[in-house]
């Protein structure tokens, strides 16, 4: 399981690089041991901090807030557990909470996906998304693809 956790956080990093073209240009390694692996899985927090990227775990066990983030493209990597997710659609009671950072209450119209170990999906920035329903727990890995 270890193995196969640091395959999928490698695999989500070399395809975060590519996709912002900074591949060619960066011979930055960053190793991330399992015990911080594990760690950020079940507490949550930052495994790597890059000007172009971030790369985070997250667990939780309940609904959030509807996020809207309009210069970061959200790779999520469902690890264990289930969830509903919304994308897309309006945003409901808004707020900037901080620059380029919108929270609200909840999504009119979107798209419904149930979310389980194994999935993947991808946000790109200024789409509204929204995890609504989380029966039990759900645990998932986190690339935020940074735009200038």
């Amino acid at each position: 399981m270890k193995t196969k956790i640091l395959l999928v956080l490698f695999a989500f990093f070399t395809a975060s690089m590519l996709l912002m073209g900074a591949a060619a240009g960066s011979s930055d390694v960053t190793y991330v041991g399992h015990e911080k692996v594990e760690a950020s899985l079940a507490k949550g927090g930052n495994l790597v901090t890059a000007k172009d990227l971030l790369v985070l775990g997250a667990h939780r066990t309940e609904a959030g807030h509807v996020e809207v983030h309009e210069k970061e493209t959200d790779v999520f990597y469902i690890v264990d557990g289930d969830a509903t997710f919304i994308t897309g659609g309006k945003m409901i009671g808004g707020k900037l909470t901080k620059p380029g950072q919108w929270l609200g209450t909840d999504i009119q119209g979107g798209t419904v996906h149930h979310l389980s170990k194994g999935d993947v999906i991808v946000i790109p920035a200024g789409v509204p998304h929204w995890y609504k329903e989380v029966p039990h727990s759900v645990t998932y890995f986190v690339v935020k693809v940074l735009k200038p």
